[in-house]
């Protein structure tokens, strides 16, 4: 496949939502109930989003989450069946590691099931430390906050 014609682009505002939604739905069998309120929610508190396109089709996604020189996390690494096998999830991968917000981490996380191999060879590692999980219910006992205290904290 010819991929010249293909763009990478880092712009949050070029994203379509609904077609981010389908991507999810024909690759990520994990996601598939995401809707596009939350998709949304999702973007507007990730920081890098990467994208691929072939013209106007959004083929490929990678969001990450960075504290900028500490601890990053990438997430939700797509790529459209057809063009799976040409180089371009792992260009995905790397476009988002070269982030000013990603590229002076210390540690990147990722969770992943069942491409374990295909991080490998990008550089990740098996890291069995670091395992533990919540499931968060908002049911968390913590110090009663109001809106005003908890807009203070946000700023």
């Amino acid at each position: 496949m010819d991929c010249r014609h293909i763009k990478f682009s880092i712009d949050r505002a070029e994203v379509d939502l609904i077609q981010l939604q389908a991507l999810f739905n024909e690759v990520a069998f994990w996601a598939k109930e995401r809707t596009l309120e939350d998709l949304g929610i999702a973007l507007a508190n990730s920081n890098p989003i990467v994208t691929i396109w072939d013209t106007t089709r959004m083929i490929g996604f990678c969001r990450g989450i960075s504290d900028g020189i500490y601890r990053g996390t990438i997430w939700d690494v797509l790529v459209c069946p057809e063009y799976q096998g040409l180089g371009l999830g792992r260009k995905l991968v790397e476009t988002t590691l070269s982030h000013p917000l990603m590229c002076r981490v210390e540690r990147v996380y990722l969770m992943t099931t069942y491409q374990r191999k295909f991080y490998e060879r990008i550089g990740f590692q098996e890291n069995k430390s670091t395992t533990m999980v919540l499931q968060n219910t908002c049911e968390i006992n913590s110090l009663p906050l109001g809106e005003e205290s908890f807009e203070y904290i946000l700023k």
